[in-house]
């Protein structure tokens, strides 16, 4: 079982920044995904950003690309995603998620991931 906690969302202006953070209770070497997902009212979840945890790989939904960064610290079992030139359509429930064994090339998929947190809301005002 592993359990994820998510924090950091919050309300900012158009253009501000938040860093979001995911603290992972299992030992870092068994997860090899870790993966950032939104979903805003009426909308299916959708992919943002994941991190390969063992090579350190990173790739971003078309959507977010240059304005998002995902990272890690794994001394702390935390990735981040520092989330700069927020826009209003950028409000959204954002859930962390892992994966023990899934294929870095599906990473975008959502039933790649085992576990999720309990998500943070961001919301952009305009």
């Amino acid at each position: 079982q592993v359990q994820l906690v998510e924090s950091g969302g919050g309300l900012v202006q158009a253009g501000g920044s938040l860093t979001l953070s995911c603290i992972a209770s299992a030992r870092t070497f068994d997860v090899s995904i870790m993966g950032w997902f939104r979903q805003a009212p009426g909308k299916e979840r959708e992919f943002v950003s994941a991190l390969s945890w063992t090579g350190g790989s990173t790739h971003y939904a078309g959507s977010v690309k240059g304005r998002f960064t995902i990272s890690r610290d794994n001394t702390k079992n935390t990735v981040y995603l520092q989330m700069n030139g927020l826009r209003p359509e950028d409000t959204a429930v954002y859930y962390c998620g892992t994966s023990l064994s899934g294929n870095w090339f599906l990473s975008h998929i959502r039933s790649q991931y085992d576990y999720w947190g309990q998500g943070t809301q961001v919301t952009v005002s305009s």
